[in-house]
C-alpha cells in the first residue's frame, strides 16, 4: 500500500477507475500512512474524517454506476490558507484558530465538485508570511529529506505531504515562490499558474475583513504532486471562476510535447541573483538533458531588460499586497522607514518600507513599469518556448525560527546572503503574470533534492507543464524520501 500512496495522482485515479481498489479503501491507506509519518513530520494539522468516509463512498456510488468525475475518490489535503467547509482554517494565526468557514474557497470547491475528497489541511507559515512553516496554532513542519532542515513555505506542509504519500496532490498558493520553493526543497512538481486562471477567492490572507471580489494581483493558486501529468489532471479541473458549474476558459495547448526543437532560453549566471552551485548543477543538468533529447538550448538569452528592474517592480508590488491586509498603523510604522533608505536601494528592508503602503499614483507608475515588462517577455517567447531558471537559491534550509526575519541568512557557495532572496527567482515570472513549473531534478551532494523553474508565456500553462513531463522523462522523475516508503 505505501508503494501505491507514491504513485502519482493520475495513476492512483486509473486504479480507482478500474476497481483495483475502493475509494473507501485508498483513504484508509492514506490515513494509515499520515498515522506512521506525520507524527515525525507534522505536515497535516487538521481533519474531518467522517466527511471525508462518507465522500468515499459516494465515490465508490459514482465509479461503480460510470458516472466518475475528473477526480473522483482522490484523497487529497488542503493548504490550511484555503477556506474548507467545516473545517478549520487558520492560516497559521491564533486569532483564527476557532475559524470554521460555511462555505470552500472557490478552487477547493471546483475541486470538490470535480470528485477529490478532501479530508485534511496541511500546515503553514502565519498568514503565510515565512518561507518556512511554523506558526504558533500547529508549530513546526519538517522536510520529509531532513528533520533538521525546512520543508519550505508557505505551501510546506503541502509539499511534505505529497513527497510522502500523505495525500494524492495538494491545493497550494504562490505569491513570492510559496508553491515553487517548496516543490524544489521536498522533490515534486508544482506549478504557479497564470495570474486570474484560477480564483483565490476565499484564500486568507487577504484578511477576511478585507476580502476583495477579484483576485489579489500577484497572488495565484495552483496544484502540488508527484507527476506533471497531475499537473495537468488537476489544473483541467482548478482553471475557472469562481462559480465551480460554470464553464471554465479554454487552456492553451501545450506548444510541444516533446523536446524535439523545443526552443529553451536558460537564464542562470545573474549577478544579482547568484545561486549555490548545487542548484545550479540541476538547471544545468536539465538543460543538456533536454538538448541531448533534440531541444535547441541558449544560455545567454534574456528579455530585454534588467534583472534589477524586475526585481524592484515585483519587490515593491509584493510589499504592496503585502501591506493591504495590515492595519494602517503597522503599515504606516514601516512605510515611515523609508527616509532612512536612498532611492535606488534595493535592500529588502528599503524596498519593503517603499512599497507596504503605496499611494495610488505609486501604483499606477509601478504598473506602467510592469506592461513593460511583460511585453518584453512576450516578445522573448516569440523566439523560445520557455526559460528554465532556479526556483531558488539554494535548497532545503535548516529550521530557523529567529523573531527578525532581516536578520537570518542564506549560505550560498559559502557566502552569506539576505534570507528575502529566497524569492528573488520567483519574482521573475510572479511580476508579469506568467506561468512556472517547479519540477524535481536530482539529488544533491547533501542528500536533498534541487529542481528546477520553467517559465512560459502568458497563459500558457501548459506548456510550461509539458517541459516539466519532458524532465520527467528523462530523469525519472519524481523519487520518494526515505521516510516515505520506511517500514
Amino acid at each position: 500500500m505505501r508503494d501505491l500512496l507514491l504513485q502519482s495522482a493520475c495513476a492512483l485515479r486509473a486504479r480507482l477507475l478500474a476497481r483495483e481498489i475502493s475509494a473507501r479503501e485508498l483513504l484508509a491507506a492514506t490515513l494509515a500512512q499520515i498515522e506512521r509519518v506525520n507524527p515525525t513530520l507534522n505536515a497535516i494539522v487538521e481533519r474531518d474524517l467522517v466527511a471525508a468516509e462518507r465522500a468515499a463512498d459516494e465515490s465508490d456510488a459514482r465509479i461503480a454506476r460510470g458516472s466518475a468525475r475528473p477526480l473522483e475518490g482522490l484523497p487529497i489535503t488542503i493548504k490550511d490558507s484555503f477556506e474548507v467547509a467545516g473545517m478549520v482554517t487558520a492560516s497559521g494565526a491564533p486569532a483564527l484558530r476557532a475559524h470554521r468557514p460555511p462555505a470552500d474557497a472557490s478552487a477547493v470547491a471546483r475541486l470538490r465538485h470535480a470528485g477529490a475528497n478532501i479530508f485534511g489541511k496541511t500546515n503553514v507559515p502565519i498568514f503565510t508570511g515565512d518561507f518556512q512553516s511554523f506558526n504558533p496554532v500547529y508549530g513546526t513542519t519538517n522536510n520529509p529529506w531532513d528533520v533538521t532542515r525546512t520543508p519550505g513555505g508557505s505551501s510546506g506542509g503541502a509539499a511534505a505531504a505529497v513527497a510522502t504519500g500523505m495525500t494524492a496532490f495538494e491545493l497550494g498558493s504562490d505569491l513570492g515562490g510559496s508553491i515553487r520553493w517548496p516543490a524544489h526543497a521536498c522533490g515534486v512538481f508544482g506549478l504557479k499558474t497564470s495570474w486570474n486562471l484560477v480564483s483565490t477567492y476565499g484564500h486568507i490572507p487577504p484578511p477576511l475583513h478585507r476580502r476583495p471580489a477579484r483576485n489579489p494581483d500577484l497572488l495565484v493558486a495552483g496544484p502540488i504532486a508527484r507527476s506533471a501529468a497531475d499537473l495537468a489532471l488537476v489544473l483541467g479541473s482548478l482553471a475557472g471562476p469562481r462559480d465551480p458549474n460554470a464553464n471554465a476558459p479554454a487552456l492553451t495547448p501545450a506548444r510541444k510535447l516533446g523536446p524535439e526543437g523545443l526552443r529553451v532560453a536558460v537564464w542562470l549566471d545573474e549577478p544579482m541573483a547568484p545561486v549555490d552551485a548545487t542548484v545550479a548543477a540541476a538547471v544545468r543538468e536539465a538543460a543538456n538533458r533536454l538538448a541531448d533529447a533534440g531541444a535547441v538550448i541558449d544560455m545567454n538569452a534574456r528579455p530585454a531588460f534588467p534583472f534589477a528592474e524586475s526585481w524592484e517592480v515585483f519587490a515593491l508590488l509584493n510589499q504592496a499586497v503585502v501591506g493591504y491586509g495590515l492595519p494602517a498603523r503597522l503599515r504606516d510604522k514601516i512605510a515611515a522607514q523609508a527616509r532612512k533608505f536612498s532611492a535606488n536601494d534595493l535592500s529588502h528592508q528599503a524596498l519593503q518600507a517603499r512599497g507596504i503602503n503605496l499611494a495610488p499614483g505609486a501604483y499606477q507608475a509601478l504598473d506602467l513599469r510592469r506592461r513593460h515588462l511583460r511585453r518584453q517577455w512576450a516578445h522573448l517567447f516569440t523566439k523560445f518556448d520557455v526559460v528554465l531558471c532556479p526556483p531558488a537559491p539554494v535548497g532545503a534550509l535548516a529550521h530557523d525560527q529567529s523573531a527578525d526575519i532581516h536578520a537570518r541568512r542564506l549560505i550560498i557557495n559559502g557566502e552569506a546572503k539576505p534570507y528575502m532572496d529566497l524569492m528573488i527567482w520567483a519574482g521573475l515570472a510572479t511580476v508579469a503574470d506568467l506561468p512556472a513549473a517547479a519540477a524535481p531534478m536530482l539529488i544533491a551532494p547533501d542528500g536533498l533534492p534541487r529542481g528546477v523553474q520553467i517559465i512560459a508565456a502568458a497563459g500558457e500553462d501548459l506548456t510550461a507543464v509539458a517541459v516539466a513531463a519532458m524532465i520527467e522523462n528523462i530523469n525519472g522523475g519524481f523519487v520518494a524520501p526515505p521516510i516515505a516508503a520506511a517500514p
